[in-house]
């Protein structure tokens, strides 16, 4: 099944590091080209922006990071059905992660607020080892930041969970399933006064084995 995206809808990855979100990003988007849907897949800038500086940036650098995130993928939401990679979200997360700096939040989540589908990568893949990373102890308070945040602005998300194929085929479900119920989703222009109906985490855990269970049932219920 292929679900019915419109121009200008965005498909949003969201997680913390070493979660699968730029693998899992390139495959929705070949896939949806591969089924005749104009789809245009924006990276990460800021992993972009490391390796051309070949450092992390500093607490007064993130603002425009994350002002160049939003500003490539609602360009590329000019052209077709977009996949990105991340969004302004995360830099936010960074930014209170690491700075205890707040203020991207509202921008963030104004532009967060704009796209059709969040997916949330689980925590349930290795840790890949990285120079630009802090380490896996490092995902569970982002992990955290990212659902708190989701919650606090009441934004629906799916969280998507496997390895491989398993990975892509529950993502897959989840977009089909967020386009067939909301019937058409939402495009960048549309109101988003009234958050979305479908609501597939436990906000309160993040426990994969528990999410898993979760995920798989409803899954079942909706084949």
């Amino acid at each position: 099944m292929t679900p019915t995206l419109p121009t200008g809808c965005v498909i949003a990855l969201v997680g913390a590091e070493s979660t699968g979100k730029t693998e899992l990003a390139r495959a929705i988007a070949q896939r949806l080209k591969d089924r005749g849907t104009p789809t245009m897949l924006v990276s990460e800038y800021l992993r972009e922006w490391c390796e051309r500086e070949a450092r992390t940036p500093r607490p007064d650098e993130q603002r425009a990071i994350a002002e160049e995130q939003t500003r490539r993928i609602e360009a590329a939401a000019a052209s077709g059905v977009v996949v990105a990679d991340t969004t302004a979200l995360m830099t936010a997360v960074y930014s209170e992660q690491l700075f205890a700096d707040t203020t991207l939040y509202d921008s963030a989540l104004a532009a967060q607020r704009r796209y059709a589908i969040t997916l949330l990568t689980a925590l349930d893949l290795p840790w890949m080892a990285d120079d630009m990373r802090d380490g896996p102890h490092a995902r569970q308070p982002t992990d955290t930041l990212v659902r708190a945040a989701l919650a606090g602005a009441k934004l629906s998300y799916a969280v998507v969970h496997g390895t491989g194929g398993e990975r892509l085929a529950n993502a897959w479900n989840a977009i089909n399933s967020i386009a067939g119920s909301e019937g058409r989703p939402r495009t960048r222009t549309q109101s988003d006064a009234k958050p979305a109906s479908w609501s597939w985490p436990c906000e309160k855990c993040s426990d994969p084995e528990c999410e898993h269970k979760l995920f798989s049932d409803l899954i079942v219920r909706r084949e």
